[in-house]
Parts: C-alpha cells; structure tokens; sequence
C-alpha cells in the first residue's frame, strides 16, 4: 500500500476513537494513541522524508489537511466532554429551593477599630501605618525612652537576630524588635512632615504579657497624635471625651487623673465609667492613657517646642470592644470560634 492509501484509513481510525471517547480518559488516550509523539498518524508524519521529491508535495499536503481535521475534532470533544463533566451526577431537582451562602462579617475588633477610626476622620484626623518590625530608635529612643529608662523594663522586648541591626545615619546602629506600641509611626510622620499633624494609627503590637482574661501578649492598639501651634490640654480633652462618647455611648463619663509617660509631659491615665462599668463591679475602669507630647520628643524629630506643642493619646482596642459587648475574657477574639464571633 501506497504512502498516499495510508493517510485516509488512519484518519478514519482516529476520528472514530476520538468520536467514541465517553470521558476526557478516553480521549486523552485517543489523542495519545494517534497525535501523540509515538502515535499512528504521528509516525505517518515521520515518514515523509523518505518519500521523493515529487510524492512530497501531495503527501505533505494530504497528511497536514489531516492533521488539522483532527486537531479540530479533538479541540470540540474536549469542550463536549467538560462541558458534561461540569453537570450533575446524580438527579437534580430543579425545584427544591435554593442554598443561602453564609455571608462573613467583620471580626468585632474591626468593627470597633472602624468605628473609632471613623469619628476622629470627622474631626479631620488621617490614618498613619509603619512597620511592625520596628528598630530601637524610633520605639524607644525618640520617645525619650532611652535604654537605662524605667520605663522600658515592661516593653524591652521580642528582640529578633541581633546580627540585623538597621544603621540610623544620625544615630547609629540599633536591634530591631517587635514593636511594643503604634507610638513609633508617629515619630516616622513627624521626621517626614512639618506641622500641623493630625493623625491616629491603628494596629498590631507585642508585649511580654502573660495570656489571661484581660492580657494578651498580641493585641491591637490605637494611637493619635496632634501637633500645631497653641494646642493645649483642654484640645486634648474634648476630643477623647467626644470620641469615646461616640463609640461607647453619650452616658460615658471620664476621669483624666496625672500619670507618667516618658514621651508626654504632663501626662495622664483616662478612667471611664458607664452603667455597663457599674453592672460589672466597678465604679471607674481605666481606658487609656495621654498627655502633652514632651519637648524632648519635638526635639527628636528636629521641631522647635518653643513654637509647636501637641497631644498624643494611646488605648487598646480590645479594652474597647470588651467594655462595649461585654466580653469579660480577651482570648475570645483570638480563639476564632464562629459560635462567639457570628455574635458580631
């Protein structure tokens, strides 16, 4: 038999292989066993360079129209196939009603983050970032919190490799850590812009904490800062009583008693009471802590503190949500039991 008499008869073969694959198995196997590198009509290919120059053209073209033929049906039985793949394998009935998907929601320590962040933007406050992993200058330094302070027993911690210092061309080489509060993105903002600020930063922090009812040695805090000319205490006041009202209800009543802050001078703890406060035990509960940003911390980031002053105010935002739902143990938002957070 002629080269030429060859073609047509394994075409035939092939299109009823392909034509009679039930699933895409079998017409993978059926384009295999004809198309592909060792099939029938591959090895007919191969054999035109043994062919002569005047069989050449005809064959070549024969075999090609073949080929393409081929590669065509193959191309709609794989449609065919997956098509009926994607249908049911057992008897639907198209009447029975449909399946709700279960719609997520924000965990509640988004809920009370948003919430906040959205009454100091009314106020004309921006939201600032920086890093987690954070050097000692801009954690403790700036903050005129230097390594022989107090202060920074409690927080000087979750250190990472000490080979990986970052180099501060001003102030030399420092470890890198965990950061222990959202204060240092304050410092990045006011080393890259002048005055007026007005900026809170939400986020995540780490401390050396015993996990219990009410610590967590992760958790998410908020901080604000505030800095223009002839800003002063009673500024400070108003907006943390007109937000935490806001948040927490109108009935809210706040207690700023002095405290001590490395970085804010004068410095105070806020208390906060309420009905719910009262329904728990307690007649005042502490909430947060703020002040009057130390002149020393001004002159960190190169402002003059004769011309600028400022507040800024710290809290945690699972003290808020606790107080807010009623939540008497902080590990259940970390827990991620559906049962607590369908709650929210």
């Amino acid at each position: 038999m002629s080269f030429l008499d060859q073609i047509d008869p394994v075409k035939e073969e092939a299109r009823e292989a392909l034509e009679a694959a039930k699933d895409l198995k079998a017409l993978e196997e059926a384009r295999v066993g004809y198309l592909g590198s060792r099939g029938r009509f591959t090895a007919l290919l191969k054999q035109l360079g043994s062919l002569s120059k005047e069989e050449r053209p005809e064959a070549g073209k024969r075999i090609n129209q073949a080929k393409t033929e081929l590669e065509n049906l193959l191309s709609e039985r794989k449609a065919q196939l997956e098509e009926q793949a994607a249908l049911p394998q057992e008897p639907t009935d198209f009447t029975l009603p449909g399946r709700r998907r279960a719609l997520g929601k924000l965990h509640p320590l988004t809920q009370v983050t948003d919430h906040i962040v959205k009454s100091f933007r009314r106020l004309g406050f921006v939201v600032a970032d920086g890093p987690e992993i954070e050097d000692e200058y801009h954690c403790f330094d700036a903050l005129n919190t230097p390594p022989d302070h107090p202060a920074r027993d409690t927080q000087d911690t979750f250190y990472l490799d000490p080979q990986q210092q970052t180099t501060d061309a001003r102030n030399g080489p420092f470890s890198r850590l965990l950061r222990t509060h959202t204060s240092s993105v304050q410092i990045r903002v006011m080393e890259q812009q002048r005055p007026p600020i007005r900026i809170i930063v939400p986020g995540r922090v780490y401390r050396r904490d015993t996990a219990d009812a009410t610590h967590n040695p992760t958790f998410q805090q908020i901080e604000g800062l505030y800095v223009d000319r002839n800003v002063t205490v009673s500024d400070l006041k108003g907006t943390v009583t007109s937000v935490f009202r806001e948040v927490l209800g109108k009935e809210v009543q706040l207690r700023f008693r002095p405290h001590y802050f490395s970085y804010t001078e004068p410095s105070f703890e806020i208390d906060f009471s309420s009905p719910l406060v009262r329904k728990m035990g307690k007649e005042w509960l502490e909430i947060a802590g703020c002040g009057m940003v130390h002149p020393q911390v001004f002159e960190n980031v190169g402002y003059d503190p004769e011309e600028w002053t400022g507040w800024a105010f710290g809290f945690g935002i699972e003290r808020i949500a606790m107080i807010r739902y009623g939540i008497n143990d902080i590990r259940l938002f970390y827990e991620n039991d559906l049962r607590f957070l369908r709650q929210f």
